[in-house]
């Protein structure tokens, strides 16, 4: 199990994360689901998967995420694909790890994806409690049996559903990253698209669960200051920051140099954990990884 990065974490030191999966499959002309968004790729593009996750580790990332962002049970019932549960995280997990093994030169670690999504995108369309509940114990299982070395929630964004995925990682007994999503509402910091929820409570309520890192994760970048700051005035640990710079890796998303930019200013802020999510590609990790003196020179010991 490759826990070096937790290490350098702790140390004070600075790990690059890879960036976004489904919007970079999706540049790559792979279709998303209606329901389980990029969730099918692994059975579908194995090879243009392996492939990305082989750019981002050449990139520099010294952590690649798996593409189950939208592999639990309840998602995958939706779409009609319920009995492909196993084999579609199974190969899913297998394509980072091949990735891993051909391209790695260095410890590599890989992030076990898990999500809230509600099929469709619907939230109005999540199952019954207890049947949420199994389905987030299931994958958190099945990734840990597959050998992932960390469980990565990403986009949480109730204490509602948040609780039940986090709650089922932890089980497992692996690092657990707690990723939230935040967006500016006026003068309020809210959690993803909810104007009427704020960030902090959410925050407050999750971290009390106690995962190994908390990561603000698919923000735009005007957000991920006051994000982190929230996040600062409940957690005393390892932080992380990959924010979003659009779904499809458009022409006027932020450059590489603006997610440097950022990064910079995280770090300053006490971020270690540093990648990108939706929009970014192998180019900005690239660029993290050059302007890593940087990001060194940037940590804030006060911060």
């Amino acid at each position: 199990m490759e826990r070096g990065w937790l290490e350098r974490l702790q140390g004070g030191d600075v790990v690059l994360i890879d960036g976004g999966t489904g919007s970079e499959l999706r540049r790559r002309g792979v279709p998303m689901s209606p329901e389980a968004w990029s969730g099918l790729a692994a059975r579908d593009n194995e090879s243009t998967l392996r492939a990305i996750h082989g750019d981002y580790i050449r990139a520099g990332a010294d952590v690649i995420t798996t593409n189950t962002f939208g592999t639990s049970r309840f998602v995958l019932q939706s779409a009609g694909l319920e009995e492909q549960f196993a084999r579609l995280n199974r190969l899913a997990v297998g394509a980072a790890q091949a990735a891993r093994a051909d391209v790695a030169d260095r410890p590599v670690a890989i992030a076990g994806s898990m999500s809230c999504l509600p099929p469709g995108f619907d939230p109005e369309s999540y199952p019954a409690r207890a049947v949420e509940r199994a389905a987030y114990r299931e994958l958190a299982a099945l990734l840990a049996d597959c050998g992932v070395d960390i469980i990565a929630l990403e986009m949480l964004q109730d204490v509602e559903h948040g609780s039940l995925a986090l709650s089922a990682a932890l089980e497992t007994g692996l690092p657990v990253w707690l990723g939230v999503s935040a967006r500016r509402r006026d003068s309020r910091l809210v959690a993803y698209d909810y104007p009427e929820r704020r960030l902090e409570p959410v925050l407050e309520a999750l971290i009390g669960l106690g995962p190994t890192v908390v990561n603000v994760m698919h923000t735009p970048i005007d957000a991920v200051g006051a994000a982190l700051d929230a996040a600062k005035r409940h957690w005393r640990g390892p932080l992380g920051v990959y924010p979003e710079l659009g779904s499809d890796c458009a022409a006027d998303a932020p450059t590489p140099e603006a997610l440097v930019e950022c990064a910079l200013e995280s770090v300053g802020r006490g971020a270690r954990l540093i990648g990108g999510c939706c929009g970014s590609g192998p180019e900005h990790v690239a660029a993290l990884t050059e302007a890593r003196a940087r990001l060194l020179a940037a940590r804030n010991p006060s911060a």
